[in-house]
């Protein structure tokens, strides 16, 4: 009887051992509002199943940094690998690195330059780029009534995600319903809020004249909000737009300076990536690219998605 109890409980413990699952997490930068979200929704995601740990790796924006972590997870075993990419335009290196040794790859939020081409057992969890300026720039000309001067500020330009959702810009104000509209200047800010504000301020000392920000993202536009204000532009004189619809967003739309914003649902993106790699791990199928809706912020819905990201 002791023999047979002692066989049982190993029998369950080398059954727990086996489902236990390792997945490898490298993040472009742990110093982004919006992939905070993610990363913290994949997180909390994680503690709520039974033998599933995950190691998160903050990549600093650097993509050979990003590379290395990969091939140390790759090194030390791990069951599966998930991936915010620095470049987006790196992730064929990544991808072959992966399936060469035979572990799964998921890359969440930035659209991989391979995504058509991605190996077995790897896939792509996010949202449609060209969506979201879509919605973005459908609403600015709206609010514009098809007419005025907009200026647009792009994410990093080596990022997926900037140029596609920029295109959508130019494909929305190239419609007849917002061909008055006049792109007068484009520039990147790389995402980040403090280079928002530093681009727009530059704009407003040249006297560049314009009725709206179109932002790729919220961190820019706060930041347009930031340098108009310290220029004492009157916020009702102007449109301001982003994407992603973070609580500094939110709270900015709350208080009258942001206009529009696009929900894009951080944390699942982040439990879909990581119920992919699971899945991938086990052996079993998932689809090659998995797509979470983008939804209209206006300050008509904003209390729909005030505690949402």
């Amino acid at each position: 009887m002791k023999k047979f109890i002692l066989g049982s409980a190993l029998a369950v413990m080398m059954s727990t051992a086996a489902h236990a699952e390792t997945i490898g997490v490298t993040m472009a930068q742990f110093d982004d509002n919006f992939l905070t979200v993610l990363r913290n929704g994949m997180s909390d995601y994680a503690k709520t199943m039974d033998g599933v740990q995950l190691q998160i790796e903050d990549a600093q924006n650097d993509v050979a940094k990003q590379q290395s972590q990969i091939q140390n997870f790759i090194a030390s075993g791990v069951d599966a690998i998930i991936v915010t990419a620095v470049d987006t335009d790196a992730t064929a290196a990544m991808s072959k690195a992966a399936a060469d040794a035979g572990i799964p790859l998921v890359y969440v939020n930035r659209e991989p330059v391979n995504v058509d081409q991605l190996p077995e057992k790897q896939a792509f969890v996010a949202s449609e780029e060209t969506v979201a300026g879509t919605l973005e720039t459908q609403e600015v000309c709206r609010l514009l009534n098809g007419k005025g001067k907009a200026v647009v500020m792009m994410g990093e330009l080596s990022n997926q995600g900037a140029r596609m959702r920029t295109k959508a810009v130019h494909d929305v104000l190239a419609t007849d319903a917002c061909k008055g509209i006049e792109i007068v200047e484009e520039q990147t800010a790389n995402w980040q809020r403090t280079q928002g504000q530093d681009l727009v301020t530059n704009w407003l000392a040249a006297g560049v004249e314009f009725d709206a920000v179109i932002a790729n993202n919220d961190e820019m536009a706060i930041g347009a909000v930031q340098a108009l204000k310290a220029a004492g532009r009157s916020m009702d004189s102007v449109v301001i737009a982003g994407v992603d619809a973070t609580q500094d967003a939110l709270a900015a739309m709350a208080a009258g300076d942001l206009d529009v914003t696009v929900f894009q649902d951080a944390a699942g993106q982040g439990k879909g990536a990581l119920d992919a790699a699971i899945k991938l791990a086990k052996g079993e199928k998932v689809e090659a690219k998995v797509y979470i809706p983008f939804q209209l912020v206006t300050p008509v819905n904003i209390a729909d998605y005030q505690q949402k990201n």
